[in-house]
């Protein structure tokens, strides 16, 4: 349920990862992964790469946007693979920067035994732990995890706002999620164990039923549902997504992994500012224009960063 695992869950976002391949600008020297890693400080492209899903692509367009807005040179590398395959090339220099997400960093790639949930724990631990010629920037307020998300008249009806809330009101809800949600402790487990919550029904949905999940809890059938937070669904059936302030699901931050030798600091400045403006309201809008109107990458990203004063 993290995002190891996003793009096979969300069958919206992964069936839009052909178009965002081929919106990408492509100023790509050469097909060999290890290329274009020269320096930025002296007087290389900076290679900004993605995973190989819409939302790591448009990121990674944010990214190399801004940093031309700069004056800096940029090659992209975007829709790689998987973490397994693109950090390795972080590592080595081949991509100079990507977007990604903390907290599935942390534990597929570099502890995958630590247990930090906060984002100021996981940064922490990152920047403890990652290899010596590579570091993290900045994290955005921007997160892509897994969530409790009610519908509007489920959260107007209890009053909620966070998970908290759903104290007294959860045996008379019915939440639904993939199978393994029953058994995690980023799932059930920890909302029990945290929260105190015991739902009145669980309701499994397989990867492939994300569009009747999200029927049945516009219908009020379901009255709760585990939703990634920058799903665009959330957007347009005015879901409430609940604050988790204990934790239950562990920090997923946007957070720009950078090879440092290829990165000056007018290179770290620029998407550090990308860091501090960057909202998980702002990437459900981005990911609605993406993957609901169908609007161009390039596009979307110029027109955040103008929004942001960031162009």
């Amino acid at each position: 349920m993290k995002r190891i695992a996003r793009a096979a869950i969300v069958g919206l976002t992964a069936a839009l990862a052909l178009t965002a391949c081929g919106s990408s600008k492509s100023n790509d020297k050469g097909s060999n992964p290890l290329g274009g890693g020269a320096s930025a400080g002296g007087g290389g492209a900076i290679t900004v790469g993605s995973a190989n899903f819409p939302e790591s692509a448009v990121l990674g367009e944010i990214y190399a946007q801004a940093l031309e807005a700069k004056g800096l040179k940029v090659t992209r590398k975007f829709n790689i693979g998987a973490r397994e395959v693109y950090y390795d090339q972080v590592v080595k220099g081949g991509i100079s920067v990507i977007p990604e997400y903390n907290g599935a960093l942390l534990t597929t790639s570099v502890d995958k035994t630590s247990t930090a949930a906060s984002t100021d724990e996981v940064n922490a631990a990152l920047k403890a732990k990652l290899p010596a010629g590579v570091e993290i920037l900045d994290s955005a307020k921007a997160e892509d995890k897994d969530s409790v998300t009610v519908n509007e008249q489920t959260a107007t009806k209890y009053s909620l706002k966070t998970i908290s809330d759903l104290k007294t009101a959860a045996k008379d809800l019915a939440i639904a999620g993939p199978s393994e949600f029953k058994t995690r402790q980023q799932g059930l487990v920890g909302l029990k164990t945290k929260y105190g919550l015991d739902f009145k029904k669980f309701q499994p949905f397989d990867a492939g039923a994300q569009a009747t999940l999200v029927k049945l809890l516009k219908d009020n059938q379901i009255q709760a549902a585990d939703l990634f937070t920058t799903d665009p669904t959330i957007t347009t059936n005015k879901f409430v997504v609940l604050e988790d302030p204990l934790h239950v699901f562990s920090s997923q931050n946007v957070t720009p992994l950078v090879y440092k030798a290829a990165v000056n600091d007018t290179a770290k400045a620029a998407l550090n500012a990308v860091s501090a403006k960057l909202t998980t309201t702002d990437l459900l809008d981005i990911m609605k224009k993406i993957a609901i109107d169908k609007a161009d990458q390039e596009t979307v990203a110029k027109d955040w960063l103008k929004t942001a004063g960031l162009a």
